[in-house]
């Protein structure tokens, strides 16, 4: 599921990850290397890559995944559908701030070419759309080069991948990191991120079954909800619970009340995003005959996630941390 077509905090990071200025750290080799062609792989194709000038990131995801690795200069500007929270909110407020706001709508090709862009980076069917006629293959016609979220990838047509969704993760900021021949920063981000997601398995809660977990993302009929291809599954697993629907190969996907009424959740993750409040989300489980009666709903254990704790991006972390702390005080 897109979340741009469903409707469509963490101040920890600012240190771990701004260790070196938001200006891009380019390594040795100034304009001869710049010119240069590097093979990343975009999903599961190799791709020449020369370093991009005037790149334009699609939602919060993409647009922290840069400014983490100080690439601020490298930004031409971003696009940020309503569903998103304020870029206010980012730790990289600041980098949001030096660059151009240029749509707050969805990605389409005419933005793109408009803005001069020579680099995109999106997630496939969040961003990049058959649909929308904005997809790799059609800006490698244009010349403008492009890059996908590795977590998005696992229905990427020709070239899947599939990976796990903190990998995933790793894994983009390490192909940014050499796409923008910033390969040494990309290293010390990724350490940093596996460090503070180590510090919370350390302390997660032992003994006994995992707390079941259900995310609810939205719908009233049938709810969607996190399969196991999405940074929530493993926010969930990390800190020691377990995601009800881990045992779907999907990414955000559609299921029936039965099935949660079933698995008999002791924790209600709201995904918190668009024109729908987290309190208007609570309130409808609180009243529907569906799930009035969950062990979670009954005592009240609702978890809030940001969008931007939910969708790839080094925020994952954040929401991991919060709801870690979270799981560690809940009485079962």
């Amino acid at each position: 599921m897109s979340h741009t077509r469903t409707i469509a905090l963490g101040s920890a990071l600012a240190a771990t990850l701004l260790m070196s200025g938001c200006g891009a750290e380019v390594e040795s080799g100034g304009d001869a290397k710049a010119a240069e062609k590097v093979t990343v792989k975009r999903c599961g194709e190799p791709v020449s890559y020369r370093v991009p000038e005037r790149a334009v990131a699609y939602e919060g995801g993409s647009a922290d995944k840069l400014f983490s690795l100080g690439l601020t200069k490298h930004v031409a500007g971003y696009v940020m559908p309503p569903a998103n929270p304020p870029v206010s909110e980012s730790p990289w407020a600041s980098e949001y701030a030096k660059v151009k706001m240029l749509s707050d709508d969805l990605l389409n090709k005419e933005l793109v070419v408009e803005a001069k862009s020579d680099f995109v980076v999106a997630g496939w069917n969040s961003g990049f759309s058959d649909q929308r006629g904005i997809t790799p293959k059609i800006l490698d016609k244009l010349g403008i080069q492009s890059f996908m979220h590795t977590e998005s990838c696992f229905n990427y047509p020709k070239y899947p991948q599939k990976v796990t969704p903190f990998d995933a993760l790793y894994s983009d900021l390490e192909r940014l990191g050499k796409i923008f021949r910033v390969e040494k920063k990309a290293e010390r981000v990724v350490d940093g991120l596996k460090k503070r997601v180590a510090a919370v398995e350390e302390k997660a809660p032992a003994g006994g079954d995992p707390a079941p977990v259900f995310l609810y993302d939205s719908g009233t009929d049938q709810p969607f909800t996190a399969g196991s291809q999405v940074p929530p599954n493993d926010i969930i697993k990390a800190a020691g619970g377990r995601n009800i629907f881990d045992g779907l190969d999907e990414r955000w996907t559609q299921v029936n009340w039965e099935a949660v009424t079933k698995a008999e959740p002791e924790v209600v993750i709201i995904f918190d995003y668009g024109d729908q409040p987290a309190k208007k989300k609570i309130e409808f489980l609180k009243k529907s005959p569906h799930t009035k009666e969950l062990p979670a709903v009954r005592k009240n254990n609702f978890f809030v996630l940001d969008y931007n704790e939910g969708i790839s991006g080094p925020r994952n972390i954040d929401g991991l941390e919060k709801f870690g702390k979270y799981l560690r005080e809940l009485k079962r």
